[in-house]
Parts: structure tokens; C-alpha cells; sequence
């Protein structure tokens, strides 16, 4: 394999193709677009700019913005003058910033497309140079468009060394306080490059191909799996403008790969059956010719008429889910990997096997330890934590495997299934031990059901706590309470005595990036959400009926 790092395959677009639109980006509900060309002038006077701030060649500089075209030029401008790149995720609050900060030594930050920059600003320090993109409002900094008509071009092509540092990404996790991933250019390019040629080789995608951004750049997977895939690629990535605008942005762009999270996917599902209820969309599929029309019509108003690849990572997804998107003509491939391992490690890709997430990419070593564990080597695997090198010698073996912290089994085909995380273990008051994501899974199959966290730990048997789903909460309590007895029963029926849940609890309030109960990527936090309500677990537990609503409490 040939490895190229980010900036060189700029480079190439910048000459080679220099009027395709790289980044496209929605302002006032107008579409903002930028050549390889255009691009290109903008990153290199941004470059210049961050020369002229005399920092120590290597300084750690920071981004703090949600998902815009300037993201990936500020990204590519830190590089271009010899710098590494400290994302942060765009809602993180001001205490974070300046722990994040202050770990990283960043010496400078680019500020953004943000929400509540109002309540973040104070995380910032005084001695941390301040640069703002354009269109989002930041005064207190210095503007980006000034920068552009102060500075020359950096002239040449600056290519930084493979084992150079790239970048310094903190975990979002979901338990602890975050680390610093530290990547190589070589860690990204292997890792982008292994996944770019397998691709073309299985599914193929067109040259220049179309994406979307709008999980956070910040996490490794959507820098991965579109930033870097689609500059690699000469590709043209699209952005949404707000959540209101998200559903026609991503029509209009018609992307050609489409990576979702599982929280994604079940609300397209929602969607649909919004304006179509399940008796009638199975009604309607069953019909050879209008059971077409009806697929076509639901993949272009979801704005995937034209995806060849669609996946879904960072979380378990409920193969229900998949089962019935497949219905739907929309395959969706499970893929697996952390931040760690620069989120490669397995993907559905030749074969789809529902209910795992496929198999090791090629030339990636995999195994599973003596106490299930999963555990990966390869080129793209970080160098370590930031400035915490017993937290990496324990997480490498002796080996240097990677030491993942799920837990999984392989079968006969070498396809691999999660059964869980071993953290997320909890002990009864039997002394019996759970995997609460299994059992999650299962009662994920329910539609009115959004999201779910299995918890027992104090009490004699497992209760469920659990968001409604946005059909679910136009249900009547009544119905709901039936539906939820139900999937009990039936979930119960195939678990071993122990891990049977005693009884639901349906939640006032839901999950959230804001309220601190998910991770930027649409995962709950297990331990935020334990730490609020584990004190109330032996009364929840003893209180009359299979199904509890909160409210009542």
C-alpha cells in the first residue's frame, strides 16, 4: 500500500483537479461552495497567518466548531504550518475547554460554528490566540477573513514526516475523564488508505465522490470516515446547516456513502413510519411494482437515492433495525473500531452478516484474550495518551495488542460479534454478574422504545430504564404499559434466570449531549446516568407493577 499524508493528497487535488468543489456549505439557506483551487488559497493564507504567530514549531492548536467547510481547512492549515490539530467537540462546556487546553498546552484556537459560545468562551485563555471562522458571530477573536487579506500564500507544499504527530484527539467516552489520543500521519494514513482500497475493490464508488458531515468531526470515525476519505478521494463533502435544515441538506447533497449512528438510523425509521404505519408499508412491499416505487420513493426522501455504501458504527444497532431497513432495500453495514485504533478494526463489507460486525479489515491482527476480550494491532493504532503513559502501557499487552475494553466472540467465519464492554458489567445483590448490552439490544427491537440503559446493581434482579421513542409518546400510558409488559415477557423467556428484568421505568426526561447523559456520538453514559439514579433502584424495585413512570415518583 502507497501512503500518502492528508496534505500531500491535497496537494494532488489542488493540481490535478482544481475547479471540482471540495467543500460545500449551506449559509442562510444558500449553498457556499469551494474549489480544490479556492480551498487552497484559503488553507495556505491561513497557514502564513499561523506562521506569523511565532509559535514553537509543533504547537498544539486547537478547534473548537461544529461541522463546516473552514473545520477542514482550519484542520489542513494547523498541518500546512507545521502544527498538530486538538478537536474538540463542538458542546463540550467551559470547564472541559479549559481542562482540554491546558492538558494539550494549545497555544492557539479556531473558533466556530457553535451554539453557545457565550457559555464556552470563559474556558478559554487569555494566552490562547483566538481565530474565528467567518458567518458565526465570534467577535473577541481574530477574524478569518482579515487573516485572508493580510497574508501572501504559503508558497510551497510543506509535507510533514509520517511518524510525525498528526493529531491529539480526547476521547468523549462514555465513563472518565478524556484522554489524548495521540495519531501519527502514518496512523491516518494507513488506516484511511487500507479502507479506501477495500471499498473500491468490493462495493466501488465513483470517482469524486459526494458525502455528508454532521456527526462531530471531532470524533475519529466521522474525521475518518468522511473528512479523510472524501479529501483522499478528490470528493466533494456537503454539510447541514442547522437540525432543521438537516433531512433537505442531505437530500440535496445525495451522498454516495452514508455513515450513521444507530440513533441516526432509528430516527429515519421513525420518519418513515410517520407518514407511512407499518400495516400499510407491509401492505405496500408485498406488491412486486408499487412494493419498487414505494422503496425508491422512501430511499430519496431520506436523501439515500444514490448511496452505494451506508454504515453504522460507533454503537451497537438492534438487528431488527437492520432487518428492516434490508426490507427496504437500504443495506446497512456494521462497522467497529475506537478512537484508539483510528476506527478500524472490523467492517460487514464482502458479506453482511446481521448481528455482527464483520470481519477484520485485511492485514489487521485480531484476537480474542483468555477473558474475551477483544484486542487489535496495526500501523493505524495511536502511539499512546497524551502525557499519560501508565494509562497506555495498560491499555497495550506485552505483545502490543490493543486492549479494547469490549468483549466479543468470533465464529466459524470469522465474523465478530460484540457481547459487550467489560466496565459495563454490574453485579446483582445475588452475586451474579450481567452484560447489560445484549439484553439492551433485544429490548431495542421495540419502536416505542429510544433509548435504554439495563441497570441492577443493589438489587436482586435487572430493571430497565428507558426513554420513549417520539411514536411511543403519543401513546397513551395504558398502551404503553401493555406493549412494555409484553416485550418482558418475551425478552425474559430467552435469558438465563439472573439477568431477567424485573420491571421498566420510563424516564421524565431524555437522554442528551446537553444534559450530559450521551457522548457527542449518540451513546448513553452509563455512568452519569447510574450515578443520578442509583439511590433509587431498591425503592424503584419494590414498588408494585412491571412498568413505572418516573413522573409518578
Amino acid at each position: 500500500m502507497f501512503m500518502q499524508t492528508p496534505l500531500e493528497r491535497f496537494y494532488h487535488w489542488e493540481k490535478e483537479a482544481p475547479e471540482k468543489i471540495f467543500l460545500r456549505q449551506p449559509v442562510g439557506g444558500i449553498w457556499k461552495t469551494y474549489t480544490y483551487r479556492q480551498a487552497g488559497q484559503e488553507i495556505r493564507k491561513i497557514a502564513m497567518a499561523i506562521h506569523a504567530l511565532d509559535l514553537v514549531p509543533g504547537s498544539k492548536i486547537a478547534l473548537l466548531s461544529k461541522n463546516c467547510a473552514h473545520w477542514i481547512m482550519a484542520d489542513l492549515a494547523i498541518w500546512m504550518s507545521g502544527n498538530i490539530t486538538v478537536p474538540l467537540y463542538p458542546t463540550i462546556t467551559a470547564g472541559t475547554i479549559r481542562l482540554i487546553l491546558d492538558h494539550s498546552e494549545s497555544s492557539a484556537i479556531f473558533v466556530g460554528k457553535l451554539d453557545d459560545y457565550e457559555s464556552q468562551k470563559s474556558g478559554i485563555p487569555e494566552n490562547v490566540t483566538k481565530i474565528t471562522f467567518p458567518f458565526y458571530g465570534v467577535e473577541d477573536a481574530l477574524q478569518w477573513d482579515n487573516l485572508l487579506e493580510q497574508h501572501n500564500a504559503y508558497p510551497g507544499n510543506f509535507v510533514p514526516g509520517l511518524q510525525d504527530l498528526a493529531t491529539i484527539t480526547y476521547t468523549s467516552g462514555t465513563t472518565g475523564v478524556p484522554k489524548g489520543v495521540m495519531m501519527t500521519f502514518e496512523s491516518l494514513s494507513y488506516s484511511v488508505s487500507l479502507a479506501i482500497d477495500q471499498i473500491h475493490e468490493v462495493v466501488g464508488i465513483p470517482k469524486h465522490p459526494r458525502l455528508f458531515s454532521y456527526l462531530p468531526l471531532s470524533h475519529v470515525a466521522e474525521r475518518m470516515v468522511i473528512a479523510l476519505f472524501g479529501l483522499y478521494e478528490g470528493g466533494m463533502i456537503s454539510f447541514a446547516e442547522s437540525l432543521e435544515t438537516f433531512g433537505a441538506n442531505l437530500s440535496d447533497t445525495k451522498p454516495h456513502l452514508f455513515f450513521g449512528v444507530p440513533r441516526i438510523w432509528s430516527k429515519f425509521q421513525e420518519k418513515i413510519l410517520e407518514k407511512m404505519p407499518q400495516q400499510k408499508l407491509d401492505r405496500l412491499l408485498k406488491i412486486p411494482v408499487i412494493g419498487m416505487l414505494v422503496k425508491n420513493k422512501i430511499k430519496k426522501a431520506l436523501g439515500l437515492s444514490e448511496s452505494i455504501i451506508n454504515l453504522s458504527g460507533a454503537a451497537p444497532i438492534p438487528p431488527d433495525l437492520l432487518l428492516w431497513f434490508k426490507r427496504l432495500g437500504i443495506e446497512i453495514r456494521e462497522v467497529y473500531g475506537m478512537t484508539e485504533n483510528c476506527a478500524l478494526s472490523h467492517i460487514n463489507l464482502e458479506k453482511i452478516k446481521i448481528g455482527t460486525v464483520g470481519k477484520a479489515w485485511p492485514g489487521i491482527e485480531t484476537r480474542i484474550s483468555a477473558e474475551g476480550e477483544i484486542q487489535t494491532r496495526h500501523l493505524g493504532t495511536m502511539l499512546g495518551y497524551y502525557k499519560a503513559p501508565e494509562a497506555t502501557l495498560e491499555i497495550f499487552t506485552e505483545d502490543g495488542f490493543l486492549k479494547t475494553g469490549d468483549q466479543g466472540v468470533v465464529d466459524h467465519e470469522g465474523f465478530l460479534t460484540i457481547t459487550g464492554r467489560i466496565k459495563d458489567l454490574f453485579k446483582t445483590d445475588k452475586g451474579k454478574y450481567v452484560a447489560p448490552a445484549p439484553i439492551e439490544m433485544l429490548l431495542l427491537k421495540h419502536t416505542d422504545l429510544e433509548q435504554v440503559c439495563l441497570v441492577g446493581m443493589g438489587i436482586p434482579q435487572p430493571i430497565v430504564l428507558t426513554v420513549l421513542s417520539a411514536s411511543g409518546k403519543t401513546k397513551s400510558r395504558e398502551i404503553i404499559s401493555e406493549g412494555i409488559t409484553q416485550l418482558l415477557k418475551e425478552v425474559n423467556q430467552v435469558l438465563e434466570h439472573h439477568e431477567r428484568i424485573e420491571k421498566a421505568i420510563i424516564m421524565s426526561e431524555a437522554w442528551t449531549i446537553e444534559n450530559n447523559l450521551m457522548t457527542p456520538t449518540l451513546k448513553v453514559k452509563r455512568n452519569e446516568v447510574e450515578k443520578i439514579h442509583l439511590p433509587k433502584y431498591p425503592n424503584w424495585y419494590t414498588r408494585t407493577g412491571s412498568v413505572i413512570w418516573e413522573a409518578d415518583l
